[in-house]
């Protein structure tokens, strides 16, 4: 009985934090439905009862309307900025499971001078904060490179930050498939080309598809490096865009909330397809 009453607390605690959580989620979705630009999305009486004033702390808006999306849409140069998000985050994610795939091969299978403190250097990467790296990016990628306002500097900005953690995840799943495997098919006479991208990446599916969900929700969500590098707007991403929406002079939050919607549509579809993977990729070689 006490086991089961410490099971009740247990859920109650996990609700109230999951509605904790959804709560500003479902104010944003209300704003984006409402039609409005004002925060204000809730019409009450001028003396409100009780009822009325707990009506008003959730978030519904008082009319239903689609009229903010399909603005944002053809008002604003928002669907351009959603395309070069696109096209940002699809390189990105080619580029950087690209070269992620090959050094975490070559980190799992090779034995080589330099191999742990590369690892180590991987991991000793990814405890600095990425504002720290923005002044040396910007001299390289701008001053050096000369591919400021470029998104080929953004790509090359977001697939090499985002290799020490994809070689990381990736070489433990490399660990997990049997050698055995790779000899037996160069005994039949398989070059090593051939055992590498027809029989070692297949099995390594599941890794990689996770390895790919998380480079492109990176490339799809940064805006402090997107900010700096991008200067003209036909060239901004979706969250550079959404900033102009909320400014000193003027706030357009119903744009900002239903440009929010849209730019989160994306990555829950994607990550609702790649869920077969998840549990598989992430878990990987834990047993081992």
């Amino acid at each position: 009985m006490q086991q089961k009453s410490n099971h009740v607390w247990i859920h109650i605690g996990l609700i109230s934090f999951t509605l904790l959580a959804i709560y500003p989620v479902l104010w944003v979705l209300a704003l984006a439905f409402s039609g409005q630009q004002s925060v204000g999305i809730i019409d009450l009486p001028k003396d409100p009862t009780f009822l009325e004033r707990a009506r008003g702390v959730l978030p519904w808006p008082a009319h239903f309307s689609v009229k903010n999306f399909t603005d944002v849409m053809t008002e604003q140069p928002f669907g351009r900025w959603l395309l070069n998000s696109l096209l940002v985050s699809v390189m990105t994610t080619a580029l950087g499971v690209f070269l992620a795939c090959t050094a975490a091969y070559a980190f799992s299978r090779f034995r080589f001078p330099g191999r742990d403190s590369g690892m180590l250097a991987f991991l000793v990467s990814q405890m600095f904060p990425g504002t720290l790296m923005l002044i040396p990016l910007f001299i390289i990628i701008v001053k050096w490179l000369g591919l400021g306002n470029n998104f080929w500097g953004l790509v090359i900005v977001y697939a090499t930050t985002a290799i020490p953690f994809c070689v990381w995840m990736l070489k433990g799943y490399f660990d997990t498939i049997p050698i055995d495997i790779e000899e037996s098919a160069r005994i039949d006479g398989a070059s090593p080309q051939v055992i590498f991208f027809r029989i070692i990446l297949p099995l390594a599916k599941p890794a990689i598809a996770i390895t790919a969900l998380f480079s492109f929700m990176t490339a799809w969500n940064e805006f402090i490096l997107a900010s700096v590098f991008l200067e003209s707007e036909a060239k901004y991403t979706a969250p550079v865009g959404l900033r102009f929406f909320v400014g000193g002079f003027s706030s357009q939050w119903g744009f900002f909330a239903a440009g929010s919607v849209i730019v989160s549509l994306p990555v829950v579809i994607l990550f609702l397809y790649l869920q077969k993977y998840l549990v598989s990729g992430l878990t990987a070689g834990s047993v081992k």
